[in-house]
């Protein structure tokens, strides 16, 4: 079993609940347990402004999917809530992103582990920190150590 991490967010119909739904379906994947998730966190748009505001949380998952095939199980849950991917980091029902697969480094035309943009987005960082405090990421950087190059700001996590 290969230890994943997957950032959840969402901005349209319902966010609140678009990502408690989704952190339901994430237990539905075959040969994949949810291991544990992060509060619920409020988050200002990234990308294209006059967005709503986000909702995102952290799941870690026990697989022994591949990193492919994992990827595949999101983006059907993603499908399912009716994603559409209309513009670059624009507004969304539902996005699910492979954060970390194990220790694995993947650059694939699908897919890209570490996600690339992890190490600079608060609404990761801290839900991640938040289940895995001693994280070590497959570079060897210390998530606690990253945490501090990284401010909260306006980021707050919320009751679901």
């Amino acid at each position: 079993m290969i230890r994943a991490y997957v950032g959840l967010g969402s901005n349209l119909e319902n966010p609140l609940q678009q990502v408690a739904d989704a952190l339901r379906e994430l237990q539905a994947i075959p040969n994949t347990n949810l291991v544990e998730h992060s509060r619920l966190y409020r988050s200002d748009p990234v990308g294209p402004p006059g967005q709503p505001d986000y909702i995102n949380a952290v799941a870690c998952l026990e697989t022994s999917l591949e990193a492919e095939q994992l990827l595949d199980e999101l983006q059907a849950i993603e499908q399912a809530h009716d994603r559409v991917r209309v513009q670059h980091w624009g507004p969304r029902t539902l996005d699910l992103d492979i954060l970390l697969f194990g220790d694995q480094v993947i650059n694939t035309e699908r897919l890209t582990v570490p996600h690339a943009f992890m190490c600079e987005r608060s609404f990761v960082l801290y839900p991640l920190a938040e289940i895995e405090p001693n994280l070590v990421l497959p570079n060897g950087d210390h998530l606690s150590e990253i945490l501090l190059e990284c401010p909260m700001g306006t980021l707050e996590p919320i009751a679901l």
